[in-house]
């Protein structure tokens, strides 16, 4: 499957790699993902019983779905390492591309905004399974956001 996305005035076909993230940085430059986003808000305490359970139920289908990066090398998100790291789901995994829309649900209800970017290339890979990679910029002063496939606010 592509997705197609437009550069300048040039219409591509090149997306590979799919992200939902905060359409700004965090504290370590990183736009951070929608997993972050969805677990930091389960960790105000602003969640509801109801809310926090669909919280936890998406989560635990992505981890039964999708392999932690980190379970097989345990640096990955290292910033010594791996300065500013993020992953991507390929774009061929759409069940867990579709399989975010609950956390991008309860972000959209709590006014937290997170943001789909597309990418051909979003980094160097320093990890790799059939459903996702793990990248860092080819540039260090380059973060995640990849401002020509930006789709806007709250895809859900």
């Amino acid at each position: 499957m592509s997705v197609s996305g437009t550069v300048g005035a040039e219409h591509h076909t090149m997306s590979v790699y799919v992200r939902f993230q905060s359409p700004r940085p965090g504290r370590r430059g990183v736009h951070i993902g929608v997993f972050g986003l969805a677990n930091s808000l389960a960790r105000s305490g602003q969640l509801s019983a109801s809310e926090m359970l669909v919280w936890r139920t998406a989560g635990d289908w992505i981890n039964k779905t999708c392999t932690n990066p980190t379970d097989t090398y345990p640096e990955a998100y290292d910033d010594d390492v791996n300065p500013l790291a993020t992953a991507w789901f390929k774009a061929s995994a759409t069940h867990l591309i579709e399989g975010v829309s609950q956390h991008l649900d309860l972000l959209k209800s709590y006014g937290i905004a997170c943001v789909r970017v597309e990418a051909g290339d979003p980094g160097r890979i320093i990890y790799e399974d059939d459903l996702q990679v793990l990248v860092v910029p080819h540039d260090g002063a380059i973060t995640s956001f990849h401002p020509e496939t930006y789709h806007g606010p709250n895809v859900a």
